[in-house]
């Protein structure tokens, strides 16, 4: 896929894990260190809030039926749905990763900041990890992800599997990772985490996008880091 024309230069370092990884916590945290955060999950309601032409367009093509009784869009049956069926998916992504590419340009140029974290929950599967100067990823096993769907989502054991086997594999994600936080410890290691790895972007920044340890010089892609160490 062709890089996202941004207009503004500067370190973008694309977020992403499976579903149920920690992914929240972890944007949470870079925000509270002072990284400009971009959640195209806002973003993909925001495009799709009544009144827009991306609703009318999915309003269109799955029926009034993905409204809730206010005329919002039900994004957990919606959800559900495009899960359990890929050409529905396929579908509601040729519609919303468009309007949600373009909202992340603009919003991207929008903003400054040392770095910025876009959080993209299919940053591998939509090939926007390729817009992006690193990958993060936020590592979790199985077994951990579907005890939280099913415990935060109310997801039935059929249904959380399913939405583990839509995305992308564990081993697929990290083989496109720079980057990536173990997430299977307490919350304080997962802030210490971010808080060595928002040091470690803002020496890359502040260097030009050049590992600021690595020789010879300039242009070398910083070495990626497994944390907790």
């Amino acid at each position: 896929m062709q890089r996202l024309p941004f207009q503004q230069p500067g370190l973008r370092v694309g977020l992403t894990g499976g579903i149920a990884s920690g992914k929240t916590r972890v944007a949470e945290a870079f925000a509270r260190a002072g990284a400009v955060v971009i959640d195209t999950d806002q973003l993909a309601r925001d495009v799709v809030a009544p009144g827009t032409p991306g609703l009318a367009r999915i309003t269109e093509t799955f029926g009034e039926a993905v409204l809730d009784a206010e005329g919002v869009l039900d994004r957990a049956a919606m959800r559900r749905r495009v899960f359990a069926d890929p050409d529905a998916r396929r579908a509601l992504e040729s519609i919303t990763h468009p309007l949600i590419r373009s909202a992340l340009v603009a919003e991207s140029d929008r903003l400054n900041g040392p770095y910025q974290i876009l959080v993209v929950p299919l940053l591998v599967e939509s090939g926007l990890d390729e817009s992006c100067d690193r990958v993060l990823v936020v590592d979790v096993a199985e077994e951990p992800q579907l005890a939280r769907l099913l415990e935060r989502d109310g997801e039935t054991p059929a249904g959380a599997g399913a939405m583990l086997a839509a995305q992308t594999s564990r081993a697929a994600r990290l083989a496109r990772a720079d980057d990536v936080i173990v997430n299977d410890g307490s919350l304080q290691q997962l802030e210490a985490c971010v808080h060595r790895l928002d040091q470690y972007y803002r020496e890359i920044a502040a260097a030009g996008g050049a590992d600021p340890a690595a020789t010879p010089g300039p242009g070398r892609r910083p070495a990626g880091l497994r944390l907790p160490e």
